[in-house]
């Protein structure tokens, strides 16, 4: 059985420019604000089904990017899985190493994800969501 993958949930984003980023996507994108949790600096926003996030890594600094890394945090695919178990014994078939089930909040609200890394090393988070669940879970 294989992982579904039924849509983007959402991307992050480090910055040091925050009111310039923010402004970009709320202004010139038409991305509304949907959550700010300022204690870490991590602004939601609203771009159709999915989420930018942006981390404002002047405040929280263990996001900020060192010399020569990217800007780019990480990104989330919704998937279509009946369970946290389902989604591991999945990703175990395939081979793929993985951290623990957790709860986190994504585009369709709060949801069990699981974090992966691609053979480059990026941080992919699988998100299972009760949409995806029921559009393609067993």
């Amino acid at each position: 059985m294989a992982v579904k993958i039924t849509g983007v949930d959402h991307v992050v984003l480090r910055t040091t420019k925050i009111e310039e980023v923010l402004g970009f996507y709320r202004d010139k994108l038409g991305c509304p604000v949907e959550r700010t949790i300022e204690p870490l600096g991590l602004y939601q926003l609203r771009a159709g089904a999915s989420l930018v996030d942006v981390l404002d890594t002047t405040v929280f600094t263990i996001a900020a990017a060192g010399p020569g890394e990217s800007l780019f945090d990480h990104f989330c695919l919704s998937v279509a899985a009946a369970s946290p178990d389902e989604l591991c014994a999945m990703l175990d078939a395939a081979g793929i190493a993985h951290g623990d089930p957790a709860e986190r909040y994504g585009a369709t609200g709060n949801g069990t994800s699981i974090y992966v890394s691609d053979p480059d090393g990026r941080t992919v988070e699988l998100k299972i969501t009760a949409g995806a669940a029921a559009a393609g879970g067993a």
